[in-house]
């Protein structure tokens, strides 16, 4: 696995060459040198010189059923390696794309969008060509709000070092930038001049200072701490920097929904998620009984704050985040968040005594079958978490899908992935092929709502031709189960498909359905021996049942509608 650093990644775009080379030889090697050795996308004659290009370099193209699944796959692949890379063709490909770029903007994920494009001379001859919906930079223009950096690599005095500003902008943002190609400068020679050094954002002193003199302060008076890590610790590669200060000082860590599993959730100090009303209480109270809560790298979205049900006083808590610090009324808005954990780090602190209780986890039960009894949601889970070990990442799309996982106990830091805060909904079987794809070692199981298996699950197709074995569990409650606790209507019921026979479509893979506890025993034991093929359940469930955290959710956003 990849671990990100901004610094070490970056300065690997700084080396320094003679001589010329093509736009299209420069950017494959640079992402090359990244790590990065797949690139999802779907062909179209405005992008096939390039992708030529990548067939013939020891990067290997992926193609999807779609550009959106392209983009959910290429997403996916960035969490676990750093950076993650998906290439369309003009127009009806990047625009298919968008909501998937969208996410990984929202949620901090580091992806390179690239884009064929009309060749210059013949917009010049011609004007008007086929995708188009305007003037040519229509797309770049509706890119730009979704985007940390765009660039047009048009002119070959610039183009090089446009590859590697957007590329540096992408690892330190851990955000996606757009470098689009128009077709008839694929192989425009470009001289390699020596790159500019990149020059880092810092900390103003005298603020760093002062924040992490108010932290220790407050820190040496507390008896009963609490770090609460947020994704952008994940993103920003500081996790081995905050385990190893957790664990000096004896301090225990929450998550939030985001940073679900941002440290092994078997680490003797992991204390559970924490998402406000839809956390068990114990997780709760262990939180905000706390007299000094560490928040790092938590964005305050309402998914992460459990529609802002958290209870966290300000004048015992410490907010720290990629564009500043806050600590009980101070803002500080010119501290970077690594450099304050580092400092943060090297002084010296108390080794606390307080103890990660017991907490009460109905899903740690030890699961045992009722043969005959009917599937509900609670049970689903409950053995779920029984067979989750090492070398398996959870995928869950968002309802209760996601909510319902809260409590799983991943074993594997960033072994947990979600759109937790965008909530796209089909987000995660396509993000499977590409989670597998970026560790080849790892077993995907896959949570995904009967409503959401509709927007893309046929992407399992894609996980046929290269070789992939997710397990893909469809919570089949008849419809988006979500809004029927905000509010009921036909709206929300979906077509019944017979998910179990996807794999006669497909003409490969295991399918079963699964009505009872004892069938679902005998359909997981047979989906895991099954190596190499994908397996599918389809988990028949009642039209209104789901997890205690989606029924406290659903009550909270009723009454806002209401």
């Amino acid at each position: 696995m990849h671990t990100p650093n901004t610094h070490n990644d970056i300065n690997k775009l700084q080396g320094i060459s003679v001589g010329s080379t093509t736009v299209s030889k420069y950017l494959i090697r640079r992402l090359l040198e990244l790590g990065v050795t797949d690139i999802f996308g779907i062909p179209g004659d405005y992008v096939l010189g390039f992708m030529k290009q990548v067939e013939q370099s020891p990067i290997r193209l992926v193609g999807t059923t779609n550009e959106l699944c392209a983009g959910y796959a290429a997403d996916a692949y960035a969490r676990l390696r750093g950076l993650g890379v998906a290439c369309f063709t003009y127009a009806v490909g990047t625009l298919s794309a968008a909501n998937a770029i969208a996410g990984a903007f929202a949620e901090k994920s580091p992806m390179v969008v690239i884009s064929g494009a009309p060749g210059l001379r013949e917009l010049r001859k011609r004007g008007m060509l086929h995708h188009m919906v305007g003037p040519a930079d229509t797309q770049l223009r509706t890119l730009q709000p979704i985007t940390a950096a765009q660039c047009v690599l048009d002119d070959p005095l610039t183009a090089l070092r446009e590859i590697d500003r957007v590329l540096a902008v992408c690892l330190r943002r851990k955000q996606p930038v757009y470098i689009e190609i128009p077709r008839d400068r694929v192989d425009m020679e470009c001289p390699e001049l020596p790159i500019q050094q990149v020059s880092y954002p810092t900390s103003d002193p005298d603020e760093l200072r002062e924040a992490v003199g108010e932290a220790m302060a407050m820190l040496h008076t507390a008896s009963k701490p609490i770090i609460l890590a947020g994704i952008e610790i994940h993103r920003m590669g500081l996790v081995p920097l905050l385990t190893s200060f957790a664990e000096k000082h004896h301090i225990p860590v929450c998550s939030t929904l985001l940073s679900k599993s941002v440290i092994s959730e078997k680490h003797p100090l992991y204390a559970g998620t924490y998402v406000g009303a839809l956390s068990r209480q114990d997780v709760v109270e262990f939180v905000e009984e706390s007299d000094c809560v560490l928040s790092l790298g938590a964005m305050p979205t309402d998914t992460d704050t459990g529609i802002f049900t958290t209870h966290l006083a300000p004048s015992s808590t410490i907010y720290a985040i990629a564009e500043g610090i806050r600590i009980c009324h101070h803002s500080f808005g010119d501290v970077l968040l690594d450099e304050f954990l580092t400092q943060l780090s090297a002084q010296e602190l108390p080794v606390y005594s307080r103890k990660v209780p017991s907490l009460k986890n109905p899903l740690a039960a030890p699961w045992k079958a009722d043969q005959n009894k009917e599937m509900t949601t609670e049970r689903l889970f409950q053995k779920i978490n029984s067979i989750l070990v090492p070398d398996m990442a959870v995928l869950a799309d968002p309802g209760d899908a996601m909510f319902g996982s809260i409590d799983l106990a991943v074993h594997q830091g960033a072994k947990f992935l979600a759109s937790s805060f965008y909530a796209t909904l089909g987000w995660a079987v396509p993000a499977a092929i590409g989670a597998q794809i970026a560790l080849p070692g790892l077993r995907p199981l896959v949570l995904v709502g009967d409503g959401a298996f509709h927007f893309t699950g046929t992407e399992l197709s894609t996980a046929v031709r290269m070789g992939l074995d997710p397990i893909v569990i469809v919570l089949n409650n008849h419809g988006y189960l979500t809004e029927r606790f905000i509010l009921e209507g036909k709206f929300n019921d979906v077509q019944e498909w017979q998910f179990h026979k996807l794999p006669a479509l497909f003409d490969s893979g295991e399918g079963f359905l699964v009505r009872t506890e004892g069938q679902l025993d005998d359909a997981l034991t047979k989906a895991l021996a099954n190596k190499g093929k994908f397996s599918i359940l389809n988990v028949m469930l009642d039209k209104m049942d789901s997890s205690p955290a989606l029924r406290r959710l659903g009550e909270s956003l009723a009454n806002r509608v209401g």
